[in-house]
């Protein structure tokens, strides 16, 4: 053997091994599964040329496979999405030892989208930050009160905990774990292979305002009311707590403890829905949709769409409104 060659056997014995799993659990969404399998695939592929880069494998395992040990040495596992509802405590418990001992281990655990409720089960997010998808949030906040749940975000990477929210998200998810585990120049890659846009995402650009009405507060459901009839006027603390039937100091009290915002961010996300709506079906200007939903000063509108949003009201425009 050549020196070359002896060299090159040593390169190759030195190379590292990135192994993931995607748990196809009962339930579990298929076309994610074999999509982040493919996502992977590519992305070792592209990376094959390159001796320096770690070797990445991807398996899909099924439940039945997650027993004692086996599965040691995974660098991630990622609990995919779920059409079909949540995943229930009871259905969680098989899995959550082997989940818990794989992170002890050191292996990063993954969810999308109705998987946080699997990964949230193992306890292991408890007084950590996470995201789901927006529809699944108080189910999610009612199940896993200990969490700390961000739904405005699309992917929050904790380390050794990653979430991503809506079903798609596997997308993100798993972009990230390839600029993790190989570089991001070959996330980048696998990125303009797939089409799909690397960056920039939030589950803020998607998820309507949707006002919590099943709280069983009859006062601040009348405010509700109250604010959906009228949220473009000039909206007074004192004429809102009137509506309600309460004094001023016990309905911001009530109010937040019954919607989870106080009556200022509540009406701002009120008229910026509304504005959402003007900007994808409507030709107006980005001042006259400010008008319209109750801003007179444009320039506030503007600052106020994008904190709740993330975007500019133009980008928002470009992004979502048919083509005409």
């Amino acid at each position: 053997m050549g020196r070359n060659d002896s060299q090159r056997v040593k390169s190759d014995t030195a190379r590292k091994s990135v192994r993931v799993a995607v748990l196809a659990y009962p339930g579990a969404q298929r076309a994610s599964v074999h999509g982040l399998i493919d996502l992977f695939e590519t992305a070792s592929r592209l990376a094959a040329s390159n001796r320096s880069m770690p070797q990445m494998t991807v398996q899909e395992l099924a439940p039945e496979q997650c027993r004692g040990r086996r599965g040691a040495g995974l660098s991630a596992v990622i609990l995919p999405p779920r059409l079909s509802g949540t995943v229930t405590p009871a259905e969680a418990a098989p899995l959550v030892p082997w989940l818990r001992a794989r992170h002890r281990e050191g292996t990063s655990l993954c969810s999308v989208c109705a998987g946080a409720f699997l990964l949230a089960a193992t306890g292991l997010l408890d007084g950590r930050k996470a995201t789901t998808h927006w529809a699944l949030a108080g189910a999610f906040a009612s199940a896993y009160p200990a969490v700390r749940l961000e739904t405005d975000r699309m992917l929050i990477d904790d380390g050794d905990l990653l979430t991503a929210g809506g079903v798609m998200a596997w997308i993100d998810l798993g972009l990230r774990l390839i600029e993790r585990f190989l570089t991001p120049a070959l996330m980048l890659q696998t990125a303009r292979m797939f089409l799909v846009d690397p960056a920039g995402r939030e589950q803020s650009h998607y998820a309507p305002h949707t006002p919590a009405t099943t709280h069983g507060d009859a006062a601040v459901l009348r405010a509700q009311q109250w604010l959906a009839e009228r949220y473009p006027d000039q909206v007074s603390m004192p004429r809102l707590a009137a509506a309600s039937g309460l004094g001023e100091r016990t309905f911001l009290r009530r109010f937040k403890s019954a919607t989870g915002d106080t009556p200022t961010t509540y009406l701002q996300r009120l008229r910026v829905g509304r504005a959402r709506e003007l900007l994808e079906l409507s030709a107006k200007a980005v001042d006259d949709v400010a008008w319209q939903v109750g801003y007179v000063d444009p320039g506030a509108f503007r600052k106020v769409f994008q904190r709740v949003v993330g975007i500019t009201p133009g980008e928002y425009r470009r992004r979502f409104a048919p083509r005409r």
